[in-house]
């Protein structure tokens, strides 16, 4: 039987940490106490509601139910070091960061896609990195009905994906293009203002960089399809918020447009928006604050048996984010497993 009340940490001030408390906030989540935790103390407002931040400590987990890490990019997450003493405490920690997305031991969930793996959980759960949920959300029920072979994907993703040092990166350098000067770089190694870069992360002696991999290897492991034929590009661009993927999908079975857009249609947290002759098609500026994710420009690959291209948008600070690590919260609610 539920709670009527949880006791919640959300680990995180930045972007992330801010969306989380959000949605919580905006769901209704059944919390009777939020608590928010950094690297130093301090205080936070968002959207008129002000946050005590204490300093992140193992101490704090005490007599918590369930803990929200923001997470971070580049570097060892909060998690590593905290949420082994949180579970410790009797805390469901679920970690928005890369540091356990591949371990075997840890279910890596999108509540649209795979809520059952989180039955298997041992105190730990990873949220996939932003990209992969939006793809997936649209995929999986297409790929129930005609069965995946192949994927390549181009994403085109949003500067806030890298952190808040980005977006300021690129509102300086908006704000200097007009007087005609230059802004110092600060989050990207090329200017981002009228420019796209195609390098997102760490790149591996494959050629390949870290976000291009995470499509790889994650969706293998959402869909437990371990020999998943997927390939990706990943390009930053000079938008603020909201993720755009072009997606070419080769399927086993034969799969129609008009069969895709009526079974997207009736998808849990997918919008169809698919009318190009009145120019309707998903862009950044629309899917901003929104939960769902938006799918257009869908039509027939004529060059390989049984393929389409799919264009997917989503907001990667809500759905990417924070919204799906509260939905997995919500999930395990309705499950009994918190």
């Amino acid at each position: 039987m539920a709670k009527k009340g949880y006791r919640v940490i959300v680990v995180g001030r930045g972007a992330v940490g801010q969306e989380m408390l959000r949605v919580l906030r905006q769901r209704r989540f059944p919390a009777r106490e939020i608590k928010v935790l950094a690297t130093s103390a301090g205080e936070i407002s968002v959207d008129g509601q002000a946050y005590a931040v204490a300093a992140a400590r193992i101490e704090e987990f005490e007599q918590f139910d369930l803990a929200l890490f923001a997470g971070t990019e580049g570097e060892k997450g909060a998690a590593v070091t905290l949420s082994p003493g949180a579970i410790e405490h009797g805390v469901i920690v679920i970690d928005n960061g890369n540091d356990f997305r591949m371990d075997p031991e840890v279910p890596l969930v999108i509540p649209e896609v795979n809520p059952e793996d989180l039955e298997q959980h041992q105190g730990l759960i990873a949220n996939p990195n932003c990209s992969t949920i939006q793809m997936l959300v649209a995929l999986k029920p297409l790929h129930d009905r005609a069965r995946i072979k192949r994927v390549v994907v181009a994403s085109y993703q949003s500067c806030s994906g890298a952190g808040s040092r980005a977006v300021a990166q690129l509102e300086r350098e908006t704000e200097a293009s007009v007087r005609g000067e230059s802004a110092p770089l600060e989050a990207f190694p090329h200017p981002i203002a009228g420019n796209v870069i195609p390098h997102i992360g760490r790149f591996s002696d494959s050629g390949y960089a870290s976000e291009e991999e995470k499509f790889v290897h994650e969706s293998r492991k959402i869909l437990h399809e371990p020999d998943l034929a997927v390939t990706a590009t990943a390009v930053r661009v000079p938008t603020r918020i909201g993720h755009g993927e072009a997606v070419n999908v080769e399927f086993e079975q034969p799969l129609s447009p008009e069969e895709a857009r009526q079974i997207l249609s009736r998808a849990p947290g997918v919008v169809v928006c698919d009318n190009p002759a009145e120019n309707e098609y998903p862009m950044p500026l629309d899917v901003e604050g929104k939960d769902e994710v938006y799918v257009g420009r869908i039509r027939s690959d004529p060059t390989v048996p049984h393929g389409l291209n799919l264009w997917i948008v989503g907001d990667n600070l809500r759905k990417g984010a924070a919204l799906n690590a509260v939905q997995i919260a919500e999930t395990m609610i309705e499950k009994g497993l918190l």
